[in-house]
């Protein structure tokens, strides 16, 4: 029955803590220990229900008992009054053995009222650790969530940083700075092959003026 105690003092210890280590999904084992917590109540209450129905079927029959003894003492007086001392003796050893009853009955009441009180005190503490367990699974339900948030972020981040988005774009600023040297590499080789081209331009200018500045210096000279 009191199996219970020993299921919260577990679940109280750093073994609730632990869960969140485990691979065990806290928020249902802490639903789970809570549905086997109010099981147990509820079968505690039924017992004490029991044991209060007993106290008071003892209680009722100790009361009775006593009520007897009274009765066989009024009885006897009435026979000594009415000149019957027999009858007296009978009724007064009839009492004496009710008085034996009342007496057993009277003690086994008294037990059973002590016991019911302890039930009942034990049902009330099973209740507060119920009521305490339930306000710590909700914090213990935050904390789990926290905690898996906090774990999916981590590996988000670690994923950016490592082969994930981080490491694509850096891949790809990389190939942009390759693209951007190629195109750097080709425009400078067009600059000089376009110089090399010029200057024989140029050179090929400069034969014709000189092959034209001679023809007129022949003329010149001939006609003198």
């Amino acid at each position: 029955m009191f199996r219970f105690f020993n299921r919260v003092r577990t679940v109280v210890s750093s073994e609730l803590n632990s869960m969140l280590n485990k691979a065990e999904d806290p928020g249902k084992m802490l639903d789970q220990y809570l549905l086997d917590m109010e099981k147990d109540i509820s079968e505690v209450e039924a017992a004490v229900a029991k044991q209060i129905a007993n106290e008071k079927m003892l209680k009722k029959q100790a009361d009775e008992a006593a009520e007897l003894v009274s009765k066989r003492e009024e009885q006897a007086m009435r026979a000594l009054e009415s000149g019957d001392e027999d009858l007296a003796r009978r009724v007064l050893e009839d009492k004496n053995k009710h008085v034996g009853q009342r007496d057993a009955l009277q003690e086994s009441h008294a037990e059973s009222a002590r016991l019911s009180e302890e039930l009942k005190d034990k049902l009330r503490e099973m209740k507060d650790e119920y009521r305490d367990m339930n306000m710590k699974k909700d914090s213990l339900k935050a904390r789990s969530e926290s905690a898996k948030a906090r774990a999916k972020v981590n590996e988000s981040l670690s994923s950016i940083g490592n082969s994930g988005a981080r490491g694509g774009f850096n891949r790809m600023e990389e190939k942009v700075m390759r693209q951007e040297a190629e195109a750097d590499a080709k425009g400078e080789l067009r600059s000089a092959n376009k110089s090399l081209d010029d200057e024989l331009a140029a050179l090929d200018k400069s034969s014709g003026v000189d092959d034209e500045l001679a023809a007129l210096k022949a003329k010149l000279n001939s006609n003198k």
